[in-house]
């Protein structure tokens, strides 16, 4: 029964180290956690790729956080309900574990349908904020101010 983590960020400007020292922190061998700077809204993702072919039943596979699997219910339920078909526990490290119990997919559901409404949230506000800039600052250009 093995022990793998799976670290991810979305741009090449964050960092991994804080969610790999967390997995460390779990005992999870540094041979183990796979990492990549990958955006999330894409689902082939290169190491999360290869963390899913090395799981096997009674594994577990932890995470820091359910964002870092996937970024919306579906993409989520389509990730974890496999893995627990196949025995396999997810450890999400803010969250608790997600077994195959009744309690355990309800808990994950729930929990992944606020993790998509929170993300939908700050998208509105953002797009709130970037209408109302464009309102009212004559000079607005969007995106990142180029160097």
């Amino acid at each position: 029964m093995g022990k793998y983590g799976y670290a991810r960020v979305s741009t090449n400007a964050q960092s991994l180290d804080d969610q790999i020292e967390q997995l460390q922190e779990q005992g999870i061998e540094p041979s183990n956690i796979y990492a990549e700077k990958f955006t999330g809204t894409k689902t082939n993702r290169p190491e999360f790729n290869k963390v899913l072919k090395q799981l096997n039943r009674g594994d577990e596979l932890v995470v820091t956080k359910l964002d870092r699997l996937a970024r919306n219910s579906r993409e989520a339920l389509d990730i974890i309900e496999p893995l627990l078909d196949k025995g396999i526990e997810i450890n999400v490290l803010n969250v608790g574990k997600l077994n195959n119990s009744t309690v355990g997919k309800l808990t994950y559901q729930i929990l992944l349908a606020v993790a998509e409404m929170e993300r939908n949230t700050i998208v509105e506000r953002t797009q709130s904020g970037k209408a109302y800039a464009k309102k009212h600052n004559k000079n607005y250009k969007e995106g990142r101010p180029k160097r």
